[in-house]
């Protein structure tokens, strides 16, 4: 695992689009690895496919407070603890830089999703705090079929796994 860099926005677009994901444009992708490649990580297969990624950045208005905005995995590699890893090697490298939270938003019906934040949390020796965060009305009305309900889980405070 490694952060990514500027040639990997194509890899990170398609993983995105091949798990399914909320589909962003592939600039957006591009400029995340220039932009937030310190906070991001990219896994390869032994053969140097991308496989897997996770992109997040440190929130400019809770400096403590890493969000994990999107977690990518090859449906080929789904069942191989690889998002596991993965945000266990952002987790590392978010606590050495001194952050004791960790925030996502995950759909209430996205139970892999809710079991991998419990797990990281369980792992950390800390508590995630679930409460709802961005509702319908947030979203424009004719993209409201697009885009569910969305719940903000709060990690922390962080420690090593294994602590």
């Amino acid at each position: 695992m490694a952060a990514p860099v500027l040639g990997d926005g194509p890899d990170l677009w398609r993983l995105a689009r091949l798990a399914g994901l909320a589909l962003n444009s592939p600039y957006c992708y591009t400029l995340w690895t220039r932009d937030f490649s310190a906070t991001s990580v990219i896994a390869r297969d032994a053969d140097g496919q991308a496989r897997g990624y996770i992109i997040g950045y440190v929130r400019p208005d809770a400096p403590d407070t890493y969000f994990l905005w999107q977690v990518g995995v090859d449906p080929a590699f789904r069942g191989r603890r690889l998002a596991r890893r993965m945000i266990d090697h952002v987790g590392d490298r978010i606590t050495e830089r001194g952050l004791t939270h960790l925030e996502a938003t995950v759909t209430p019906d996205n139970a892999a999703s809710r079991a991998l934040f419990a797990s990281f949390a369980r792992a950390r020796g800390c508590e995630a705090a679930w409460s709802p965060l961005f509702r319908p009305e947030h979203f424009p009305a004719e993209a409201a079929e697009d885009d569910e309900y969305e719940d903000l889980v709060r990690i922390g405070p962080l420690g090593r796994a294994g602590s």
